[in-house]
Parts: structure tokens; sequence; C-alpha cells
């Protein structure tokens, strides 16, 4: 039996500050909305390495210390897999400064209801928040996308 398997891992990073999160409003035709800053992690690269640095490159914020909460994943149609680590923290510095990838912004969670979130935003923030929760998982059935916290 084969146990390898190729992954593409990614991340997000809820930064908050009291009862303000950091989001960013996603500018891609693929997926757009609300939702946390992240990206790719580089070959080679630490996962921590790699959210501070996406975060970084997207907020213009230098986090420190961000703490591994949870990942989202699913299997591709090809057999990979897709890994999104979530990470939080509320240790940050800098100048916060809008990308190429979209404008950032403060809300509050009561706020959320009146922006336009990501696909599966408030699920997949319910695996940040919730210490008991640790992933969020797609999975095909009959022909249709579903997903499960656990």
């Amino acid at each position: 039996m084969n146990r390898t398997q190729i992954v593409t891992i990614t991340n997000m990073c809820m930064v908050y500050n009291g009862n303000q999160i950091l989001v960013l409003d996603k500018v891609n035709d693929d997926w757009n909305g609300i939702t946390f800053p992240g990206g790719h992690v580089e070959k080679d690269e630490s996962f921590t390495d790699s959210v501070i640095r996406e975060v970084f490159e997207e907020t213009g914020l230098t986090v420190v210390s961000p703490q591994l909460c949870g990942v989202k994943d699913w299997i591709n149609e090809d057999g990979s897999r897709y890994m999104v680590l979530f990470y939080k923290t509320n240790l940050f510095e800098g100048e916060l400064k809008s990308s190429d990838e979209g404008k950032v912004l403060w809300v509050t969670l009561e706020d959320l209801s009146n922006q336009t979130l990501s696909l599966d935003f408030m699920d997949m923030l319910k695996v940040f928040m919730d210490d008991k929760l640790s992933e969020f998982y797609y999975y095909l059935q009959d022909g249709q996308w579903h997903y499960t916290l656990k």
C-alpha cells in the first residue's frame, strides 16, 4: 500500500486585536470575498515562516508567535490533497496596508454579517474560534461537495 500523496500546503491566519479580526477582501476570479490573509507554503519553507511571510505580504503586518489552531483539507479529483493550515495570533507589529490580493480591514465578529464573505467563511471561523474543533474537511459524495467540522 502506497502511503505517499502529493500535497499542496497553504495557510491562513486570523490576526485579532480585542474583539476585532483582520480580514482580507480578496479579489480573485476563482475565490473572492472576505477571508483571512494567507497563501502557499513555498518549497523548503517552514510552515510558521510561510504564514509570517504571507501575512506580511498581504497586510504589511509582521505577526509574532502564530499558533496552529486547525486545518482545512480535501482530496482533489487527481488524488492529491490540498491543505490549509489555520493559524491565529494577537501579536503583531507594523503598519496596515492593502496589497494586490485585496483590501485589508479590521472588523468585529458582529459586523461580518454586513460583509460579502468567501465560501464557507463562517464555518471556517468556527475552527479558528472553538478549541474543540481542529479540522474542516471537504469530501465528495454522489458528485457533490460536502464538509464536516471535527
